[in-house]
């Protein structure tokens, strides 16, 4: 094994909340808030998927600012620096009120229980799924199915490798602290991508006829790769606008609802160029590049299949949590 690899902390709570809740933890409208940041591709999945679902009314949302110190994610975005729900300053006061002393580490996303203050879980590999699960009788009418039971088998095959390879792996390339790890991780990474867009050649999407759980993973580090992972993480054999059939693939993924008005660039690029001063000590933010192609014909529907499947698309994102105008693909520099 290279030396000088990055490894993720993965000491996750994993307390579950579940429809019959046997974890102590019961599915129940109003009483859960998700926290997350715009610029997090982890947390990036689980805001889609809330999207996707119509769970905004049971679920509500918790947007910390795009940078960070050491000790945590705070909410520099709210009135007064605090979440107006949780009535905290910091993240890492909920995950403190959880674990006493707790010494790991304060990510998003964070699902936190509203009248106790305490985050229930931070299992960024779990939570999407039980949403699509455990919360189905309050999804919305026409809501698609994420994770059919079918395809659960190939639909976790594919997302494991696609973590392991292409999510966490920016970061393996990024975080390598030795030429030969940041190499193995490039090298990993590009063959990864290679083989997905060969899948994707002859069809919509990853798995079966219509969007998926698997399409969700993929797509929150995509969406990132230009404006940061080629760049910042050195990630830079080709950028995504010079793979022909994952740029296309994206694009489609961007310009359906629930996805694309996601986005916000500019907390990505902030996030990143901003708190890893080890990679960036300048802390500047690059001004490119230009997003407006996200928003360019992808021809995909010639492949077949339907977004939602026999579900309908969502709809518009509530007031208070748009992109704001200039953050998105219309902020083009």
């Amino acid at each position: 094994m290279a030396t000088g690899n990055f490894e993720r902390d993965t000491r996750y709570l994993r307390a579950r909340i579940t429809a019959d809740g046997r974890e102590g933890w019961p599915v129940e409208p109003g009483r859960y808030r998700l926290v997350v940041s715009r610029a997090c591709p982890w947390a990036n999945r689980a805001v889609i998927v809330r999207r996707l679902l119509g769970l905004e009314p049971v679920i509500s949302l918790a947007i910390a600012g795009p940078t960070h110190d050491a000790r945590s994610w705070t909410f520099d975005l709210d009135p007064g620096g605090r979440d107006p729900v949780l009535g905290i300053e910091r993240l890492a006061e909920a995950y403190e009120r959880a674990v006493p002393g707790y010494d790991r580490g304060v990510i998003v996303p964070a699902i936190v229980d509203v009248g106790s203050g305490r985050v229930v879980t931070n299992d960024l590999h779990r939570i999407t799924l039980d949403l699509e699960t455990e919360w189905r009788e309050l999804h919305r009418p026409g809501a698609p199915e994420l994770y059919p039971e079918a395809l659960r088998g190939q639909i976790d095959e594919l997302s494991q490798v696609i973590y392991e390879d292409v999510n966490d792996g920016v970061y393996r390339a990024g975080f390598a602290r030795s030429q030969r790890a940041y190499e193995d991780a490039y090298r990993r990474l590009f063959e990864r991508l290679d083989w997905l867009g060969e899948r994707l050649r002859q069809r919509r999407y990853l798995v079966g006829e219509s969007i998926s759980e698997a399409d969700v993973r993929l797509f929150c580090t995509l969406v990132r790769f230009d404006a940061v992972y080629h760049g910042h993480f050195k990630c830079n054999r080709s950028k995504l606008t010079e793979m022909p059939v994952l740029w296309a693939y994206a694009r489609d993924l961007f310009q359906t609802p629930g996805f694309g008005d996601t986005i916000d660039f500019e907390h990505i690029k902030r996030h990143y160029y901003v708190v890893h001063r080890d990679i960036n000590p300048t802390q500047v933010v690059p001004l490119g590049p230009d997003q407006s192609g996200w928003l360019l014909p992808h021809g995909r529907e010639r492949l077949g299949g339907s977004p939602f499947g026999e579900g309908t698309a969502p709809g518009p994102p509530p007031e208070a949590e748009l992109v704001p105008a200039g953050h998105g693909a219309d902020g083009a520099h």
